[in-house]
Parts: structure tokens; C-alpha cells; sequence
């Protein structure tokens, strides 16, 4: 099984969107809120080289932020990385 996490905060609508749609796909996932944590968005960052959320990771493939997901999801790629 395929370890999913999603790096978000609290008020992202990109990351509601991110969770809903892996959601609609029975993707289990694991979020990890950065907004309140200096040590836990810098964890971020450091793995994606990116300051934006969402930030989401299939094992230690940096799949990217919510368009980069669905991006995945159309071309199918998402499907063989799970």
C-alpha cells in the first residue's frame, strides 16, 4: 500500500480541493497541517522546494500541488503510482 501525504493548512482551497478528490478516488492519506507549525512547513519545503500548499507525496515521489494531482489523475499516472 502506498504511503499519501498531503502537506495543507487550515484555509487552502486548493487543499480542500486535493483532499476531495482523493477522496472521491478511496485514496487514504495522511495531512499535515503546516499553518501553525514553523518546523513542519520548513520539513515541507526542504522535500518539495516549494512554498506553496498543497504539497502531496506518494512514497517519496513528490507528485506536487492540487494541478500537478490532477494532472496526474487524467493522465493516469496516479492510478500507477498507487
Amino acid at each position: 500500500m502506498s504511503k499519501v501525504i498531503l502537506y495543507g493548512t487550515l484555509m487552502c482551497p486548493y487543499c480542500f480541493a486535493a483532499k476531495r478528490l482523493m477522496k472521491q478516488k478511496n485514496i487514504d492519506f495522511n495531512e499535515i497541517r503546516v499553518d501553525n507549525n514553523p518546523k513542519l512547513k520548513q520539513e515541507m519545503i526542504t522535500k518539495s522546494g516549494r512554498f506553496t500548499v498543497p504539497q502531496i507525496f506518494i512514497n517519496e515521489y513528490h507528485v506536487g500541488g492540487y494541478d500537478d494531482l490532477v494532472s496526474h489523475s487524467k493522465s493516469g499516472k496516479l492510478d500507477s503510482l498507487l
